[in-house]
């Protein structure tokens, strides 16, 4: 059963972390909302990878830990751990607040701009994604993989 925990955490920390590199190229090279049909197009497919690779991935990652956490004593006392769903649990929230809501709306209203009565120039960065947003996230997935790895030796006070 640990192992199985085990590779589903790293299968969803892949799927993850490929995700967030996917929506920070597409965030770096989308057209400007000018350009409706390729910022649509665009904000469509990432969408598409926020909903159907970044959320499950993260879902996963975050359900395989918390049942090695609790599969495991050894992880029960490691302080490692904690820091690890501590950083978990800022992916979550953050890729749900910041990443997945905003790109949701984004691809909504830039397909209602473009088949309807909506002005383009109100989706102009109203609610975009941040590049910024996706790297600071990426950095704190990168940091849970290395706690995972490196799993330094400090402990959490059991008082």
């Amino acid at each position: 059963m640990r192992l199985v925990l085990k590779f589903l955490h790293i299968i969803g920390a892949i799927g993850l972390m490929g995700a967030l590199a996917s929506l920070i190229v597409l965030v770096r090279f989308a057209p400007p909302p000018s350009s409706l049909a390729g910022y649509a197009a665009t904000y469509g497919a990432m969408a598409n990878i926020s909903t159907w690779i970044f959320f499950p991935s993260v879902a996963l990652t975050l359900i395989a830990g918390l049942l090695a956490i609790a599969a495991t004593p050894a992880f029960h006392n490691a302080g490692w751990v904690g820091a690890k769903l501590a950083t978990g649990i800022l992916i979550f929230e953050g890729g749900l607040v910041n990443i997945q809501g905003p790109i949701q709306e984004e691809a909504k209203l830039s397909a209602n701009a473009l088949n309807g009565p909506l002005d383009p120039a109100m989706i102009a960065g109203l609610h975009g994604v941040g590049q910024t947003t996706l790297w600071v996230l990426f950095a704190v997935a990168t940091a849970n993989v290395v706690l995972g790895v490196w799993r330094p030796r400090f402990s959490r006070s059991t008082d």
